[in-house]
């Protein structure tokens, strides 16, 4: 153990000594770990997102979308789903708690005094806030009195609250959209945004009834719906079933493709798996070239370094070292280049993350699984490239080495 111990001390000396040729090592070593280290966090952080994201989404939860890229592909209408489909749902799954309709427009005009702003506005029902797990903040939800009553009452996301009302208090407040004089009777909690830069708090929320009535001219058909089952372990189950009845009722022949797309949590982490995907690709290619790049610096640099040292090496094989002993110090200075170049690029990387979450929003997760693959994959650089020079060393003839 003490041979073992004097031989680190000497691999730590030549480290100190070298500066130039550890600059050099680390720098390049620091690259290629810190490239590394950013695709395992920004895989953890894509997987944590998601399924951040499918809690947040409903892991009990389907939602069913009218029209889908196959039927528009063919010219059919872009909305399929209607009231009567909902209902046929309620009644055909007993196990479904919640069962929500939704109608929207974009980009509608609120005002409010003399401050205007463009919104979403969403037509839904008194369970809105249970099917989506959206809380109501301040004031009330709606009530199946506003849905039959055709009520011009609103909830409004945070985002609308702050661009119309700034610190005033919106509840009970009368805004217009699209000329319609509404009441604010909710505020929704804070929602954010997608992972597609969407903005989630920039909607106002309706009784479907009225928009549908007043704004839509429309009777029958719908959006979206939001079926939630008390059993999550059966979703993929129910989501084929759901399919089958909507089928039916829309008198889908086989081979004919589906008139609506149904989302489940598994095609949330589909999603974001894409999204990610393509920039995880090319940050893994440039942190393997960069490792590369720094495993043949590190041996060039090394091999170099054992024709500036042949006469040390020598005189110390003279001296009763050991080929062993040569061969452990040079990779022990290589490990310990390679480490060093390791936690450097480590720690670049939490820096290089943040630049990429400012500029990206890309999702970025560190962990210990993040740090362990950066350390041993600069270990792993530290001798596989460091072991040729190291044998070279230790094959020096006592001699021969000392004449050079």
């Amino acid at each position: 153990m003490g041979r073992l111990g004097r031989i680190l001390r000497q691999s730590v000396m030549a480290v100190r000594a070298f500066k130039l040729r550890t600059l050099f090592c680390v720098v390049s070593v620091a690259l290629g770990i810190s490239s590394i280290t950013i695709i395992v966090a920004a895989t953890e952080g894509a997987f944590k997102k998601a399924f951040d994201m499918v809690a947040l989404f409903g892991p009990d939860a389907l939602l069913v979308v009218s029209g889908s890229d196959e039927a528009r592909a063919i010219g059919k209408r872009e909305k399929t789903l209607t009231l009567e489909d909902v209902q046929a749902v309620k009644e055909a799954f007993p196990g479904a708690y919640v069962v929500a309709p939704s109608t929207s427009m974009g980009d509608v005009t609120v005002a409010y005094r003399d401050k205007k702003y463009q919104s979403l506005v969403v037509g839904s029902t008194s369970d809105f806030s249970r099917a989506w797990t959206w809380p109501v903040v301040e004031g009330s939800d709606f009530t199946d009195a506003d849905i039959r009553g055709l009520r011009n009452v609103a909830i409004l996301g945070s985002h609308v609250v702050e661009e119309l009302f700034a610190k005033e208090d919106p509840v009970g407040k009368y805004l217009f959209v699209k000329g319609i004089p509404v009441q604010v009777v909710g505020v929704l909690s804070d929602r954010g945004t997608t992972p597609t830069g969407q903005n989630l708090d920039n909607r106002l929320i309706m009784p479907i009834s009225t928009v549908m009535r007043k704004m839509q001219n429309e009777r029958k058909y719908i959006s979206v719906f939001r079926v939630r089952f008390v059993d999550q372990k059966k979703l993929s189950r129910y989501e084929e079933e759901v399919r089958l009845l909507l089928r039916q009722r829309h008198q889908l022949p086989e081979g004919v493709p589906d008139d609506f797309r149904i989302i489940s949590p598994k095609e949330i982490i589909k999603f974001l798996a894409a999204l990610t995907g393509s920039l995880v690709v090319f940050l893994g290619i440039v942190g393997v070239i960069s490792l590369v790049v720094a495993g043949f610096v590190l041996a060039n640099l090394f091999l170099l370094s054992v024709k500036e040292r042949s006469k040390e090496i020598g005189i110390r094989r003279s001296v009763g070292a050991r080929r062993n002993d040569i061969r452990l110090q040079f990779l022990g200075e290589a490990v310990t280049l390679t480490t060093i170049g390791g936690l450097i690029g480590f720690v670049s990387a939490i820096g290089g993350s943040r630049l990429l979450t400012l500029i990206a929003d890309f999702p970025i997760h560190f962990s210990w699984k993040a740090f362990a693959v950066g350390l041993l994959l600069s270990w792993f650089v530290g001798i596989a490239f460091g072991l040729q020079p190291a044998s070279r060393a230790a094959n020096l003839e006592p001699i021969e080495a000392i004449r050079t």
